[in-house]
């Protein structure tokens, strides 16, 4: 029983990884273009927030992973 849901825990967390990662450097891409339209400074946001946005997907990725090798 146990070695039948193997594949699909492996499915939920690869699943996961990538909606969190696409997720958050999604959202700091559009919010830094944001910011660079209203505050007219082009490109100094959007590539902030694409390396806040990365950076916070990678700590989410790693706190997933940690929680579904523990067994949580």
């Amino acid at each position: 029983m146990r070695q039948s849901r193997r594949p699909f825990h492996a499915m939920v967390l690869y699943s996961a990884i990538l909606s969190q990662l696409t997720g958050s450097v999604l959202i700091g891409i559009f919010g830094g273009r944001w910011l660079d339209r209203h505050l007219e400074t082009e490109p100094l946001f959007m590539i902030i927030g694409l390396l806040l946005g990365l950076s916070a997907g990678i700590y989410a990725m790693l706190r997933t992973v940690k929680q579904f090798d523990s067994g949580e």
